[in-house]
């Protein structure tokens, strides 16, 4: 395991969305994000406006394009809301680059320095599938609110509890699955943490194959998903109809005390998947002995799965978008690295359920 590229940590992700004044909006009152920064008319950014929001270590930008022309105006019109771009910090983004090209990345953007009143950073970016890109940012003398051209615009809220991203999860076409692992492995240095195949996440309907990348130490996370044959489509099939081709179908979001965030979240108005009772039931004999109370954990919806280092609790949203694409996973890890292989068949039946309403299944 090696890190060629010396990624640091995620540094944001960016969604390019129709209005992002009100995608901020939705994103503080409902999850419960801080606004700390801001990009637009007023910092005479004229083809884009962006609001920066943060909770713990989270940080994502919200930007809407302000002409027709701009390349987030054709990337909504064809995916809708969704993520452009998962940023990496790097020591050196001139040399990340470099390397990353060397080793079969296709270049998005050359390095190149962006700089204002408060310093300077240096920044590139490679193609990842889809229209996705990574961002590699490096900081040279930079001391602002976020990055050089914005201001710092802050808007508190009460958090959620949410302390960093834990994942991202990649759809991308049947067959794919490979070239894209195999892409991280070489470009990026990433292993092969876990794979699953469709004897592991399938119903009686459908069927899908995942495979988890992840850097040396376990910082950067990205399953990635294709769809397996099936008497049915798939949640990655009705995500790739959906989205119009490859992206970003999950975000997961680590938190300290999943019942309080989960509780937050729901007063707030997130709608979550639900499992049936008997899940429930079988809970004790399936996972052993837990903090939590079950009868809070059904209350809420909250799914629990273990491994050889300890358990974990999780659920699901529903999509936070009309399209049937992003959605968001809540996580708690007691000790689990794991990623809730023994919850899958009932959440998958629960998508299901979801699909059968919008007509997709």
């Amino acid at each position: 395991m090696t890190n060629p590229l010396n990624l640091k940590r995620i540094h944001h992700v960016e969604f390019f969305v129709g209005n992002a004044r009100q995608a901020s909006y939705y994103y503080r009152k409902a999850f419960g994000y801080s606004q700390v920064a801001y990009s637009g008319l007023e910092t005479k950014q004229r083809s884009r406006t962006s609001y920066v929001l943060s909770q713990g270590k989270a940080n994502i930008i919200l930007t809407t394009p302000m002409t027709p022309s701009d390349l987030a105006a054709e990337h909504i019109r064809k995916h809708g809301d969704g993520v452009y771009d998962v940023a990496f910090e790097v020591d050196d983004a001139d040399a990340a680059f470099a390397e990353a090209v060397k080793r079969g990345a296709t270049p998005d953007t050359e390095p190149h320095d962006i700089a204002d009143a408060n310093g300077t950073i240096r920044r590139a970016s490679v193609r990842t599938y889809g229209d996705t890109i990574h961002s590699l940012i490096s900081y040279k003398d930079y001391k602002g609110p976020f990055l050089p051209g914005y201001i710092a615009r802050p808007v508190e809220e009460t958090d959620c509890g949410i302390v960093r991203i834990d994942h991202m999860v990649g759809n991308v076409e049947l067959g794919k699955m490979k070239v894209w692992a195999d892409y991280y492995e070489k470009v990026f240095g990433f292993h092969r943490y876990i794979t699953f195949d469709d004897k592991d996440i399938s119903t009686e309907y459908s069927a899908l194959m995942s495979v988890v990348m992840s850097d040396d130490k376990h910082v950067v996370k990205m399953p990635i998903n294709e769809p397996a044959p099936g008497r049915n489509k798939s949640q990655i099939e009705e995500y790739l109809d959906w989205y119009v081709g490859p992206g970003v179908q999950h975000i997961a979001l680590q938190c300290g005390d999943i019942i309080k965030t989960v509780s937050q979240l729901r007063a707030n108005g997130i709608e979550f998947l639900t499992v049936p009772d008997s899940y429930y039931e079988a809970l004790p004999s399936r996972v052993g002995p837990i903090d939590e109370a079950i009868p809070e954990l059904k209350k809420l919806g909250i799914l629990v799965d273990r491994d050889d280092e300890g358990y974990l609790l999780q659920i699901f949203s529903k999509p936070v978008e009309d399209r049937p694409t992003l959605f968001y996973e809540i996580i708690q890890r007691k000790g689990c690295r794991g990623f809730g292989k023994g919850n899958f068949k009932a959440l998958f039946e629960s998508i299901e359920r979801e699909q059968a309403l919008r007509g997709n299944l």
